[in-house]
């Protein structure tokens, strides 16, 4: 990089110069917007977070998915100004739904951006996701949003471009939150661009469980073991409270952290689908790579969804964003 105080920037204006006709970097804004307004009034979509979890949220703009993605500083949660001119980019006349990961900030800053921007006019709904059940059922409201808010973002997105209402895009993207559920571990700390070295030290044979993507430490550390207990770890909380078993089809999302290699990120992928087959619970979508990430983090967080018919449906739906594309 050429500066700490600039990487987010150009991180950004990077990004819309490559995908020119899909996305484009409002620099006055801070925000990055669709290219092409929809043809159409629909609902529209807006999210955001800490910069330094890509392609999370700005990869995840353009049809099909989010209007407008507010990037803060790195693991900084954008400011209200930010999230109001996103809305306002999205706004076509039948409201705007704001998807928020639980983190303080972003609860706070979308939260008052709201109040604001009804005030103005402008019909506002908002879906809290909370997928990380690295917490306990007694720490509920501790609960981060992971991996989970990319399927949100997918899938309610699809919903909006079919033409669903803001109730009905709202009811959907909140039916993704309840039926997922992620755990993640990680085995080394991320680097910060202006620490310039690794946040914390790990010892080489330890790693961490239950960690998020804001370079912090996990809720424990063991010994290394090998994937299939890392395998074991990721799915032991998911399946208890997702209950899944014979007959349950579910959208699995592995994602690297930053500096996992594809080859354990499948090796991964296909040790899970094994231990839920075991149980008779049927992947019937998988995405694997690099979705959710921690800067350089070498570690993986797994994302599991209970799908029905009808969400199945809107995953395959096509889309065109930097990051997810697929479909006509």
């Amino acid at each position: 990089m050429n500066a700490s105080e600039s990487v987010v920037t150009e991180y950004l204006r990077g990004l819309a110069a490559s995908h020119p006709e899909v996305i484009e970097f409002n620099s006055e804004a801070r925000i990055v917007q669709r290219k092409l307004l929809p043809v159409q009034p629909k609902v529209g979509l807006i999210s955001g977070g800490g910069s330094g979890c890509e392609p999370m949220h700005s990869g995840y703009v353009g049809f099909g998915g989010l209007d407008a993605a507010c990037p803060g500083e790195i693991f900084t949660s954008p400011v209200p100004a930010q999230i109001m001119a996103a809305t306002e980019r999205a706004e076509s006349g039948r409201g705007v739904l704001y998807i928020i990961k639980n983190f303080g900030g972003e609860v706070m800053n979308f939260g008052l951006s709201a109040e604001i921007m009804k005030r103005k006019g402008i019909e506002i709904s908002k879906v809290l996701v909370n997928d990380d059940c690295s917490f306990p059922i007694s720490q509920f409201d501790r609960r981060r949003g992971l991996g989970a808010t990319i399927l949100v973002e997918k899938i309610a997105g699809a919903a909006a471009q079919r033409g669903d209402d803001l109730a009905q895009v709202t009811s959907i993207a909140k039916k993704v939150v309840t039926n997922s559920r992620s755990f993640g571990v990680a085995f080394n700390s991320c680097t910060t661009p202006k620490l310039g070295h690794p946040n914390f030290e790990m010892p080489e044979d330890e790693f961490d469980i239950g960690v998020g993507i804001g370079g912090d430490r996990g809720h424990s550390r063991s010994k290394m073991v090998s994937a299939n207990k890392i395998a074991e770890i990721l799915i032991e909380q998911p399946v208890l409270e997702l209950e899944l078993a014979i007959g349950k089809k579910i959208i699995l999302l592995i994602s690297g952290l930053g500096s996992t290699p594809s080859i354990e990120l499948y090796t991964l992928s296909g040790i899970i689908q094994d231990k839920l087959a075991s149980v008779g619970t049927v992947v019937a979508r998988s995405l694997v790579g690099n979705f959710i990430t921690s800067l350089d983090s070498f570690g993986v967080i797994a994302t599991f969804l209970v799908a029905d018919d009808e969400l199945l449906e809107l995953f395959d739906s096509p889309i065109d964003t930097p990051a997810l594309r697929w479909g006509n």
